[in-house]
């Protein structure tokens, strides 16, 4: 007697979405249990200094050139789109305060971290993975080093210590391509540029960008590390895993942005309940 077989069901739109949501826990759980691991074993041993430094001049001196260019223009480019709408509002001697709070609250950190996820982040994951692909981790586990304290803790000191700084440096040449495009070039008065600055600037507006840098630092190198440990498939797999670093930091910055901004606002109000108004 003939076996009757029957083909499977068609996959619903429920069954894609069942299973890419799967795949997001499941990735979500590894990032998490990776970074367990590295956490515990900063707590254990801190990274030697020949390992140490180099890392941190890698990405922290080597950062400085491209933090610079792309601040000082940001902050010219800030300038040049608001002057038009503060001009038809008639508050264009405000120009310095929208300016240097956009940066020093929102652009600087997040322009820091975006450029730090793609000179670093990128070339943390290739590193990474190239050793992966050519078996140099397996051959640091067979001569009883582990690999995540040897590779990983120190990019996530690098990269949480050394960001603050590139956000500072982001913010004081943001500021400085203002000043240069509102004062000289557009005729803002440069008292009422650093006048309107100094009123709407405060200490907490400067901690909230540094607080928020360093978070990013954090999900920059556990992201770009993990990508590389999991790299697969020879050189398509190490480029891969450079772009998804990039790509994956990204969304992590846009999102902790989100709700780190959330949580400081509420922080804000509550510690200083008067309210700041631009008029």
């Amino acid at each position: 007697m003939a076996s009757v077989t029957s083909n499977p069901p068609p996959l619903t739109f429920i069954h894609h979405v069942g299973a890419a949501t799967l795949s997001l826990v499941e990735a979500l759980g590894d990032l998490v249990l990776f970074f367990l691991q590295m956490l515990r074993w900063l707590c254990v041993r801190l990274p030697r200094g020949s390992v140490l430094w180099p890392t941190l001049y890698e990405i922290g001196v080597l950062s400085v050139p491209v933090i610079l260019v792309t601040g000082l223009f940001i902050g010219m480019v800030l300038a040049v789109q608001s002057y038009d709408t503060l001009r038809i509002m008639h508050f264009e001697s405000r120009l310095g305060a929208v300016v240097n709070v956009t940066l020093v609250k929102e652009l600087g950190p997040v322009l820091a971290a975006t450029m730090l996820a793609g000179r670093v982040g990128s070339a943390i994951a290739a590193e990474i993975g190239t050793m992966k692909v050519t078996e140099q981790i397996d051959a640091l586990r067979a001569l009883g080093a582990d690999p995540i304290a040897y590779l990983v803790v120190p990019r996530f000191l690098a990269c949480v210590c050394l960001i603050p700084a590139l956000t500072v440096v982001a913010d004081a040449i943001g500021i400085f391509g203002g000043w240069m495009v509102s004062v000289p070039l557009l005729g803002i008065s440069n008292h009422f540029f650093w006048h309107y600055s100094d009123g709407f600037i405060t200490a907490f507006d400067f901690v909230t960008g540094v607080l928020k840098s360093i978070l990013f630092g954090g999900c920059i190198a556990i992201i770009s590390c993990h990508r590389g440990f999991h790299c697969t498939n020879g050189a398509e797999g190490v480029g891969r895993a450079a772009t998804q670093a990039f790509v994956y930091s990204f969304i992590a910055i846009l999102v902790v942005d989100f709700f780190a901004g959330m949580i400081l606002i509420r922080m804000y109000w509550w510690l200083f309940p008067a309210p700041v108004s631009l008029l």
